[in-house]
């Protein structure tokens, strides 16, 4: 045994001493470089403004007027969730699993780093809630080389050994940091929203509801053990695609629960016997309250949000899908519910009797009902797929076609859910070409508040919106129009009468050749209907002896001025709706009958706020007086005649219950060979617009039995009127049955000639116009 004399031990202690304080020295120094990214071979470390203000990738989100989620605009789906919203389950689970310690420690856990360090890293991690934070927040070890953009990656960070050692320096620091300027709750909450839960659920709220349909608040301890436990990889413990490994991975972090004394043993062993139970869900731009108005307005939003920046400072910037806007909407979310239930009832049979109707037939034909040759070949011609493949081939068609008639697997619409097959692209063009479509929307005509809006069957299959984006012939629903100049410019009144009788157009009509419109049924009864009546059936020659009377332009410019935004053609053919117009244009034209003759803009926005609840915009309702509210008036009266006057195109909506001691004015459209359905139902606080058709024109029903507008469209409106007086809550907010306001100056003679029992008006205005009664006879 070698002995060591007193003067040798304290030189070895001085020496060690030495080296330790050198050392420190060293650490420091180290330290202190990769701090201040000396020679620029650390890379930055985030300034003390973004430390205060970590940038993540949040969601916006759109909100209904009455405080439901209606759907995101997203690159990474957050939504951030407070630490009084969490569930103590979410807040255990994770402390037993990833820092036991974390109300002991200052940022860095010494005593866990100390054990990873001895057992060579077996043990276990030793990063903090606070340091995994840290690397989450700035990218610390997956960023980029510098000359790509992220100014956290230094020189010595392309050197693989020393890249994880700096970037774990740097975490440790940032730790200490965060832990100087946030709470322990603060800390904890800004992880919790900050991680990735795999399937593009990033943050615990979002995660909560793509895997149990949950807030964050309402998760038992078995849910959050698994959510826990999803941290350590996402993609390994994937519930959906790896249950066993999801419930394995779920019961260590359970049972690391009953280690911690958050729940007991025997919790844990009970617990551990429970299946996943799943309610999953993936958020994505398919998905949604409302997809189609969520898609409507994303370009009104861009827009505003470039205004808002051109303001703003340059690292100020906002985002629509970054920023975590809180976009508040028009929509009321009992509305759009009950507006997507109606439509998804309603064209269901719809498209059944489609099938029935064209059995063994395919559905594209001309004027005379004889199908059109090479309609599929034409059609995929026209697409993007084809064009594509063009290209690839170089233009040779013989490999595009035999290519788009090679099977492949492929998932697609049914109305009874969605299914995987295997066809080819012609057959899956086939496929879907006998689908009907159908768009709808409902406004506030009091103040232009549009509350629902569905512009498909299904977004995630048709993306093309039927509510704006869509134009098609109105066929009648364009008559009021007509008949509403006539009103305004004192050439006739609803008591006024008209015979049913052939009116042609010539070449003083400004037409080349004669023509004479016909009725829907290629009959005139000979009758003397008056105004009222004739709208309420939809006589075609009435409104063509008005047209003659007036002329194409006056009544073009009428559209236009009551909110017709489409070119209109001033041809003759006008007065039976040749001109196409979006649903859109149609309610917002239509409600200034409703509201007193004042055009509202339809509003689709109430505001826009950041995420920390600031208002960035308001939005208001703009309307001004373009007609009468005499004229106004007199067309909601006239309306209602679809409804009441015997033969009405609208009578059928007696079969609902919103038209049971209800003011309701309608009316139905049907357009040449039957190719669109429409109807248009107005009340004193709603106005609605639905159309149902084929994407392409040639594909319809044959007969007016099944392809007129009160078959194809007026039930779903009928149902959705049904739904809404039916929810007291509505009511309560003023969506109730009432009569419409009549303007102050009006009195009313009900005996103008109309049959017994049934309501009708006579004006009587000190500024109306005598009439010369032979006029329009």
């Amino acid at each position: 045994m070698v002995k060591i004399q007193a003067g040798q031990y304290k030189s070895l202690i001085t020496g060690l001493w030495k080296w330790t304080f050198r050392g420190l020295i060293a650490f420091l120094l180290y330290i202190a470089a990769v701090n201040y990214n000396v020679f620029w071979l650390f890379g930055d470390m985030p300034s003390l403004q973004e430390l205060e203000n970590p940038r993540s990738q949040l969601a916006s989100v759109l909100i209904s007027e009455d405080g439901a989620e209606l759907g995101k605009y997203f690159r990474e789906n957050r939504s951030p969730a407070e630490y009084e919203q969490l569930s103590p389950n979410i807040v255990n689970a994770l402390l037993a699993t990833e820092d036991a310690r974390f109300s002991k420690h200052s940022g860095i856990d010494l005593r866990s780093t100390f054990r990873v360090i001895t057992s060579f890293g077996t043990s276990g991690g030793g990063s903090t809630i606070t340091q995994q934070l840290a690397k989450n927040l700035f990218d610390t070890r997956d960023a980029d080389d510098p000359e790509e953009g992220n100014q956290y990656r230094g020189l010595l960070m392309r050197i693989k050994g020393l890249k994880t050692l700096i970037a774990k320096t740097k975490e440790w620091i940032l730790a200490i940091r965060l832990e100087s300027r946030y709470t322990k709750q603060e800390i904890m909450k800004m992880y919790l929203n900050e991680v990735s839960f795999g399937n593009n659920s990033y943050g615990i709220r979002v995660a909560c509801k793509t895997y149990f349909g949950k807030d964050v608040s309402s998760v038992s301890v078995q849910e959050a053990a698994l959510l826990v436990g999803l941290l350590q990889n996402p993609s390994l413990y994937d519930p959906k695609l790896r249950p066993d490994k999801a419930r394995m991975r779920r019961n260590v972090v359970l049972g690391q629960m009953a280690k911690y004394n958050f729940i007991t043993e025997e919790e844990s062993l009970s617990l551990q016997e429970k299946s996943l139970d799943l309610n999953y869900r993936v958020e994505n731009q398919n998905t949604g309250f409302a997809p189609y108005f969520r898609e409507a307005i994303k370009k009104q939003l861009q827009g505003i949000i470039a205004d808002l920046n051109s303001t703003r400072d340059e690292e100020d910037q906002l985002n629509l899908y970054t920023s975590g806007l809180r976009i508040y909407t028009t929509i009321d979310s009992r509305m759009q519910e009950y507006a997507q239930e109606s439509l998804l009832q309603h064209m269901k049979q719809e498209q059944q009797k489609f099938y029935e109707h064209w059995k063994g037939r395919n559905p594209w034909v001309d004027e005379h009902m004889r199908e059109l040759k090479g309609f599929l070949k034409t059609a995929m011609m026209r697409t993007q797929k084809y064009k594509a493949l063009m290209e690839v081939y170089n233009g040779d068609e013989d490999k595009v076609w035999e290519d788009l008639k090679r099977p492949v697997r492929m998932t697609v619409f049914s109305w009874k859910g969605e299914i995987d097959t295997t066809m080819s692209p012609m057959d899956s063009l086939n496929y879907y070409k006998r689908i009907l479509n159908c768009g709808f929307m409902a406004m506030d005509p009091n103040n232009g508040h549009v509350k629902a809006w569905v512009g498909g069957i299904n977004y995630k299959f048709f993306k093309f919106d039927h509510v704006r984006q869509s134009k098609r012939q109105p066929g009648s629903t364009f008559k009021p129009f007509v008949y509403a100049t006539a009103i305004e410019n004192d050439i006739a009144t609803p008591c006024d009468h008209f015979i049913d009788e052939p009116v042609t157009f010539g070449p003083e009509d400004g037409v080349l050749q004669s023509w004479t419109p016909q009725n829907a049924d290629g009959k005139y009864s000979g009758e003397s209907l008056s105004l009222r009546r004739a709208m309420g059936r939809s006589i075609n020659s009435v409104s063509a002896r008005l047209m003659k009377q007036i002329g194409p332009r006056k009544i073009a410019d009428f559209a236009h001025k009551v909110g017709i935004q489409s070119p209109l053609a001033e041809v003759p053919s006008l007065c039976l709706g040749a001109s196409e117009v979006s649903v859109f244009e149609q309610v917002a034209a239509y409600s200034t009958f409703v509201n007193g003759g004042d055009k509202v803009d339809p509003i689709m926005i109430t505001r826009i706020e950041d995420k920390d609840g600031n208002i960035l915009k308001e939005f208001f309702t703009i309307s001004k007086p373009v007609i009468t509210d005499q004229t106004a008036y007199l067309m909601t009266y006239m309306l209602r005649g679809a409804v009441l006057e015997p033969g009405g195109t609208a009578e059928g909506l007696k079969r609902y219950a919103c038209a049971q001691g209800n003011e309701i004015g309608a009316k139905t459209g049907t357009t040449s060979n039957y190719s669109d359905g429409w109807f248009m139902g107005a009340t004193q606080n709603l106005v609605t617009g639905v159309w149902v058709g084929g994407d392409d024109r040639s594909i319809h029903f044959r007969n007016i039995n099944l392809g007129q507008g009160a078959k194809m469209a007026m039930p779903a409106f009928g149902l959705f009127m049904d739904k809404v007086y039916a929810d007291r809550s509505l009511a309560e907010i003023g969506y109730k049955k009432e009569p419409f306001k009549k303007p102050d100056n009006f009195s009313f003679d009900f005996n103008c000639g109309t049959v017994a029992g049934q309501d009708s008006i006579q004006v009587i205005s000190p500024t109306q116009k005598p009439k010369d009664e032979g006029l329009l006879q």
